[in-house]
């Protein structure tokens, strides 16, 4: 397992930490980049920048995309640490060294932090072994390495509200014990707000099975829903757009494990209509360039045998 402890400024912990209700946050980049440090469900602490210099919170990986920074507002809204879009405007302009023009919509980068605690002014913790003081962005442990496992299991408890758990540090989470099945812990989960961003991006703002790329009718859909034991989980997700979504929920439209598409009769017995569906039928949709974010076989066929109309 590994952990990354990233620089933030004292006045976005300060205003998250004040505002205890929000509980997934955005640690943006100004820069945009990237970032593969983490997967989903590891650990994401938070570093003040100097003076302070100390790790005064931290939360679990939910995701990382690059997205406008009216998007990001969008989505997350005061969950970004600062009260308005405007400021968040000038935040970034600040950080770039140039004011950002009332034209203009640059993209940022977005780590996504869920499941988020801030640590009381008296139990802040030094930096890390190892973490030297002209880091700007941050740094990756393996938490497998024993000279810093000691100083991180202890961080890692408080996480999690200082409840009892079995940790193997060289393995993903074990959920051992009396916080089996605590959600905080599942490998792979977002944040609600992050899975529909990270779903965005990884389908390149684009619906799977339609190519329509008008952003506000875009949706991230879950292939397995929540309430019938689906997970915020990008391989659980599908970019469609709003009507595509609702044939899909209701079971008109499917996707085989090979990422083919698939058309309930039904569609033109119930409604005389679908000839746009009939025709695409069979041909493969889009799906995410990484392997990992495509629609999960087990996921699709739970689809195919539960809310398909196949006759």
């Amino acid at each position: 397992m590994k952990t990354f402890v990233g620089v933030t400024d004292e006045k976005w912990y300060r205003f998250l930490a004040a505002r205890p209700g929000l509980t997934e946050v955005n640690f943006w980049r100004p820069s945009g980049g990237s970032f593969r440090a983490l997967t989903p469900g590891e650990p994401f602490f938070f570093k003040a920048h100097y003076p302070l210099n100390r790790i005064v919170g931290g939360g679990f990986f939910s995701g990382f995309t690059q997205l406008r920074i009216s998007e990001a507002w969008e989505l997350f809204g005061v969950a970004n640490g600062v009260a308005s879009l405007d400021e968040m405007r000038r935040s970034v302009g600040r950080y770039r060294k140039q004011p950002i023009g009332l034209d203009e919509d640059p993209i940022i980068g977005c780590i996504f932090v869920r499941d988020t605690v801030y640590f009381p002014d008296d139990s802040t913790a030094d930096p890390p072994p190892g973490f030297a003081s002209n880091v700007v962005q941050g740094k990756t442990y393996d938490l497998a390495d024993r000279s810093v496992a000691g100083y991180f299991e202890p961080l890692l408890h408080r996480l999690l509200g200082g409840v009892t758990v079995e940790l193997d540090l060289s393995e993903p989470w074990h959920r051992h014990g009396p916080v089996y099945g605590d959600s905080r812990l599942v490998p792979q989960r977002l944040g609600q707000q992050s899975f529909k961003a990270v779903v965005l991006g990884v389908y390149g703002r684009r619906c799977a099975i339609t190519g329509n790329k008008v952003q506000p009718v875009l949706q991230a859909a879950h292939i397995r829903p929540l309430p019938n034991g689906g997970e915020h989980r990008v391989d659980n997700g599908l970019l469609l757009k709003s009507d595509v979504h609702i044939l899909f929920d209701r079971g008109y439209l499917g996707v085989d494990p090979k990422h083919r598409l698939l058309v309930s009769p039904r569609l033109r017995s119930e409604f005389g209509n679908g000839d746009q569906f009939y025709a695409m039928a069979g041909t493969t949709i889009a799906v995410p360039e990484r392997r990992r974010d495509r629609p999960n076989a087990e996921f699709l066929e739970w689809h195919l045998d539960t809310v398909f109309k196949a006759a």
